[in-house]
């Protein structure tokens, strides 16, 4: 415990050595808001393209934000960008920050964080910590535990482990990195001292601690369980009432009217993403371990599989009821609006959908940048996509197109799919989350996921 003592004392100083691992949409803004409190950090990554670009200070649209301070880190040296730890004489922290594959029998979910653990623990010593961001299934941290004590070292007397789960929420104004609270579970006291003192310049140190690791795994994997569950459930309404022939914003409005009980979530092309896809899949998991069949979740993801088809086909039905040739372009390919991140979005299934079906089919983001198409072929999977992507949505791509499905609606689009709409220039628009206003003046046929 002395030792960790210690490194408390260095912590307070800003005299010890932080290495983020992974510079994805976590750990880059974590790194860079650490470096620039005058904190010593080094940000790592096996991506070399990302190692390159950080290194020639170029940023993604979603890490512009942070540009003054990435590069004020870098020029007073408190900020490196490095392909691998290396060894100081200094107490290290270690915080984990790389992503977490689907679980599955034949993929081991862990497998980048623990490969991260090992890159860490080759030039580790007494008295370092490691915390682990990364979204993981139950039992992960104790098998880090593990993997630190075969090293020799005894976690929550010369060693530290938290897990202190992500919660960052990309493009929300109102609730970012320096305004959320965090869940944290800490081997010891010293080491949350320690987790305290880095998070001051996080998040003010507001750090809810927990009793064991795996409430905390089962913490994050639930948040995003509920939000699942939620938008699986409003997107299954909005499909009855398209059979209805009701607005289901009417309902969720009127429902919201209720002041307890009700939480409002609007239907969409289904949930993306990095997250909530994936994160309830580590409970499915620990569940069939545990000979447990945890069927909420299961039909959550199976109704958010269906989205993609359920569009797909109304989109189909509409142009034969309209003898319109099969042709669309499908816009806003992010997973949400405001992002540049395509993981896992509905839009590709989508595209692939109207793919099978001979369809001739056109994509276009104003995020999707040519500069950065290797994360996307990488990161995103779209190197089996095979689409025309659109430079731009302007007349010449919209002439011989019967339909634009709008996917999301980025706020730098908005003004032009009005004037589409306004101005007719597409027969028929399908508007997954129905953000558009009805103009009857328009001679395009504007329809809605249900309405």
């Amino acid at each position: 415990m002395k030792i960790l003592s210690k490194t408390l004392e260095y912590v307070k100083k800003k005299s010890n050595l932080i290495e983020v691992f992974g510079l994805g949409y976590v750990g880059f803004p974590l790194a860079t808001r650490l470096a620039s409190s005058g904190l010593n950090v080094r940000g790592i990554d096996i991506n070399e393209n990302r190692i390159k670009r950080l290194n020639e200070n170029q940023l993604m649209d979603s890490e512009i934000y942070l540009r003054e301070q990435f590069l004020k880190s870098k020029e007073q040296k408190k900020l490196e960008i490095l392909a691998k730890t290396t060894k100081t004489d200094l107490p290290k922290v270690g915080i984990i920050c790389v992503p977490t594959p689907i679980p599955n029998k034949n993929i081991d979910s862990a497998v980048f964080v623990i490969s991260a653990i090992e890159n860490f623990l080759e030039s580790s010593k007494e008295g370092d910590i490691v915390i682990l961001e990364s979204s993981v299934e139950v039992g992960t941290t104790d098998r880090i535990q593990k993997i630190i004590e075969k090293r020799g070292f005894k976690v929550g007397i010369n060693y530290g482990l938290c897990f202190c789960p992500e919660r960052i929420d990309p493009a929300n104004k109102e609730w970012g990195i320096e305004n959320i609270t965090r869940v944290i579970y800490c081997s010891d006291n010293n080491t949350f001292d320690i987790a305290k003192q880095i998070y001051q310049h996080v998040n003010n140190a507001n750090l809810i601690r927990v009793e064991s690791p795996k409430v905390a795994e089962i913490v994050k994997s639930f948040e995003n369980a509920f939000r699942l569950v939620n938008i699986s459930l409003v997107n299954e309404l909005a499909v009855l009432c398209d059979k209805l022939g009701v607005n289901v914003n009417s309902v969720i409005k009127a429902a919201s009217t209720k002041p307890f009980g009700f939480l409002a979530h609007y239907p969409g092309a289904g949930a993306g993403g990095h997250c909530i896809p994936k994160d309830p899949r580590f409970l499915l998991e620990s569940a069939r371990k545990n000979d447990f069949k945890f069927s909420i979740i299961e039909n959550a993801l199976i109704t958010n599989l269906q989205m993609p088809l359920y569009i797909t086909n109304s989109i189909e039905k509409s142009l034969e009821l309209m003898k319109l040739k099969k042709s669309v372009i499908v816009c806003g390919l992010a997973y949400k609006a405001n992002v540049e991140d395509m993981r896992d979005s509905p839009s590709f299934k989508i595209i692939n959908e109207f793919k099978k079906r001979n369809f001739k089919v056109f994509g276009y983001d104003p995020f999707f940048n040519i500069h950065f198409l290797d994360k996307y072929l990488i990161e995103n999977n779209l190197s089996e996509t095979n689409l025309e992507i659109l430079k731009e949505l302007d007349d010449k791509s919209l002439k011989d197109v019967s339909c634009l499905c709008i996917v999301q609606h980025h706020d730098q689009m908005k003004k032009r799919l009005k004037e589409i709409y306004d101005e007719s220039l597409v027969p028929f628009i399908y508007d997954c989350q129905s953000k558009l206003t009805k103009n009857p003046v328009s001679k395009t046929v504007l329809d809605f996921l249900g309405n």
